[in-house]
Parts: C-alpha cells; structure tokens; sequence
C-alpha cells in the first residue's frame, strides 16, 4: 500500500513538472533603445489632457490635500496611465453619480425601521403592531 502512494504520487508529481515545461510560451526580450523608443512615441492622448484639465478644479485640489495628496505626484500618476487605463478612468468618473443615491439610502434606511418595527425591537412608525 505504502509503495502504491509513494509511486503514485511521483508520477503525479513528475506529470505536473513536465506538463508545466510544455505550457510554458517563449517570450522575446526588448532592448533599451525599443522600450525607449515606445516611450517617446506615447504622447499625453485627449483623455490625459481631460483628466489634467480636471485636476485644475480648486475643489478637487482642496479634497486631495487635504487627503495627503500632492497635485504633482497626482499629475505623474496620469502621466503614467495608458490609454485604455485612462479611458477607463474617464468612464468611471463620468458614470459616478454626482451626489451619491440618496433615494436608495433612505428606502433601506426605511425598510430597516419598518422590519425592526415589525420585530418589536424599536417603536418609530404607529402603523406597525409588533410580532412579539
């Protein structure tokens, strides 16, 4: 029994090791003058300039130091986006709901009351009568 394990999982082991070596993709190396090269090419796109030109807000400035933020090390941080991280930030920031969903904080806020109403713990709508 014990020789039957010890056997099964070497070869478990050794089918892991050499499927590992078989999945595995070659990947070519870029010299420093390519990657520098990539790097002139990428000009700051319309939607760096967006987000730059949004960091010029006063009251976002105002927000983001007072959160330990720096404008400059924010405006590197963009700089360094790509993009598609860029773009994405954009959409994000303009599908954001400007003032959050106050409607939907005092529903749930409501439904609470009401359930707890209704399980006799608090006394806050007349309308209820408690389970207990």
């Amino acid at each position: 029994m014990r020789l039957a394990r010890r056997l099964v999982t070497h070869l478990l082991a050794a089918s892991l090791v050499f499927s590992g070596m078989a999945q595995a993709a070659p990947s070519a190396l870029i010299g420093t003058e390519q990657a520098a090269i990539a790097m002139q090419a990428v000009a700051p796109s319309e939607t760096h300039a967006r987000l730059q030109t949004a960091l010029d807000r006063a009251d976002l400035a105002a927000a983001l130091q007072a959160r330990g933020v720096s404008q400059t090390e924010l405006r590197a941080r963009i700089n360094a986006l790509t993009d598609a991280e860029a773009t994405q930030l954009l959409a994000q920031i303009d599908e954001a709901p400007a003032g959050g969903d106050i409607l939907g904080l005092v529903f749930t806020v409501f439904i609470i009351l009401l359930v707890t109403d209704i399980l006799g713990l608090t006394k806050v709508f007349p309308f209820t009568r408690a389970v207990r």
